[in-house]
């Protein structure tokens, strides 16, 4: 038993980060060291309920109860004592979405996540507006959208907020969100790190037709910087958190963030020219700038880090979910011939035959999305495997497909900013779901991007570690000291990690694929328009 950890977990010392994934809630413990002491998670999926991908907030509640009581299981078996007090909590959540509610807080329509693409007049009338990309997934586009479209409870919105902005809420009763989780709200001034007030009062004056009794300001978190004051856990929130009554209220909580906040400061990627990969159900990466872009991109967001820095984002809906498709067919097909064979192994055997595959795949293209793509001008997805008549139809070629196909889109957005605005990269650091495996991910984005990617050790903690750290910023950060120092000097400090090169058989063969797969893009475009959603 480590005794130390004990100690800390006794004293309250322990600093607790939450963050809601796509698919698992997760629940991280660090100690003083800012190393993990202990884990919970939850596993939980979005809901498409009349074309909308959704979660319900019992779901929400469920999810960080259980993520919560797994955490204090873990402690009680490691360490032999009850979780009882924390010295801080921080929450993060899958940035942007629409979270509407009343001034009595009840909830004005269903909780419209990042996957929607359902916003797409909004966002181009908008990004025409501001002369500012302003993405679908955003809360603002979610917004105007539901104005667009007369919808009838924009007018009783008392507060619109993210996931991460609204479990913050109830935890301690204020209204506000961090810098980053921000950023994908509504575009923020550079140098304020606040919402830009021009835009703010051209939006005003562009919904003042419509009667409304607030102004965007009303309605909207306020915008606060990484290791500000964001208020504590109350009684309340203490039991929302935790039913059994034994977590006490009073941990300080950081600045809620997005899930691009976290991803960067778990991989240490806050400084110009450093930028990170998250690799999850969906794939972004974050790149932080040392110059503004030349022009508007709609394949690029304009977001920002944690404590305030310019950074462009290139999103993309869909990456694993299609290959954890093709794990739970082969794992049934195993099933079926009479052999034992665990999740795991199976995306073992996927993840390292994707290695023994041609390097063009020989033939075959993995489309996979399951939602639409801005980046290739799609509202919708159907994932779809095609091959050339005369295709190398292995498992080995199928297995680096699905892994190509997973970061093909990526691989478009990222040439954006390379190729035509000659943004310098110093280093790529992964972490999510795709980097688990073995070393194939990381090699085979390296070949996708034509650029030298790391994972660090503490990249498979991800956004839930990321989002322990920047609380522990908060708590612990000397007067003058930056999140950067922080980082650098407190937490990153002699980290482990590993580099893959690309090869260059590999990105020659990526470059290949790609011309295959932006070739089979008018098919999927065929295939949504003509196959319809079983209902």
């Amino acid at each position: 038993m480590d005794q130390e950890a004990k100690r800390i977990i006794e004293t309250g010392n322990g600093i607790l980060g939450i963050e809601f994934g796509s698919t698992r809630i997760k629940a991280v413990l660090i100690d003083e060291k800012h190393e993990p002491i202990a884990g919970g998670s939850h596993a939980w999926e979005n809901r498409l309920e009349n074309g909308i991908w959704t979660y319900h907030l019992s779901d929400v509640w469920e999810g960080i109860q259980d993520a919560y009581a797994d955490l204090v299981r873990d402690v009680r078996e490691k360490y032999g004592v009850t979780l009882k007090k924390v010295a801080g909590i921080g929450i993060s959540a899958m940035m942007h979405g629409y979270l509407p509610f009343d001034a009595e807080g009840n909830q004005l329509a269903e909780f419209r996540t990042w996957r929607n693409a359902i916003t797409g007049p909004a966002a181009e009338k908008l990004t025409e507006a501001f002369a500012f990309n302003v993405p679908q997934r955003w809360t603002i586009a979610h917004l105007y959208q539901a104005i667009l479209n007369g919808e009838a409870h924009v007018g009783q919105i008392d507060y619109l907020t993210t996931l991460a902005g609204y479990v913050h809420w109830k935890l301690t009763g204020r209204r506000v969100v961090g810098t980053g989780e921000g950023s994908g709200i509504f575009p923020l001034k550079d140098d304020t790190g606040t919402y830009d007030p021009a835009r703010v009062a051209q939006f005003d004056q562009l919904i003042k037709p419509c009667g409304f009794k607030w102004t965007l300001t009303d309605i909207l978190p306020e915008v606060i910087p990484a290791g500000a004051d964001a208020g504590c856990l109350t009684e309340e929130g203490a039991r929302l958190l935790d039913p059994t009554g034994e977590l006490e209220a009073g941990a300080r909580m950081a600045p809620p963030e997005g899930d691009a906040g976290t991803g960067m400061v778990a991989t240490n990627s806050i400084t110009p020219g450093t930028g990170n990969i998250s690799a999850g159900t969906s794939v972004f990466a974050m790149i932080v700038l040392d110059h503004e872009l030349s022009r508007v991109h709609v394949e690029i967001d304009n977001v920002a880090t944690p404590d305030g820095k310019p950074v462009a984002m290139v999103h993309c809906n869909n990456c694993t979910s299609d290959i954890n498709a093709y794990a739970e067919m082969l794992s049934g097909f195993a099933a079926a011939a009479g052999a034992k064979v665990s999740m795991n192994q199976v995306y073992e055997a996927i993840f390292g035959a994707a290695l023994q595959g041609e390097a063009d795949c020989g033939g075959v293209i993995n489309v996979n999305y399951f939602s639409g793509e801005t980046i290739t001008g799609l509202d919708e997805g159907r994932p779809m495997l095609v091959r050339l008549p005369d295709a190398r139809f292995s498992f080995a070629n199928m297995a680096r497909s699905l892994l190509y196909g997973a970061v093909a889109t990526l691989k478009l957005g990222m040439d954006i900013l390379t190729e035509e605005e000659r943004v310098r990269i110093v280093s790529l650091l992964g972490h999510g779901g795709f980097f688990k495996t073995g070393t194939s991910g990381q090699q085979l984005m390296a070949a996708a991007l034509n650029t030298p990617v790391s994972v660090m050790k503490t990249a498979g903690e991800g956004g839930p570690w990321g989002m322990a750290v920047l609380t522990a910023y908060a708590i612990r950060r000397e007067e003058g000291e930056t999140l950067g120092d922080y980082l650098k000097n407190r937490v990153f400090a002699g980290a482990e990690g590993s580099t893959v090169e690309p090869k260059a058989e590999d990105v020659a063969g990526f470059n290949a694929y790609i011309r295959q797969f932006k070739a089979v893009l008018p098919a999927e475009k065929a295939a949504v328009s003509g196959l319809t959603e079983n209902k």
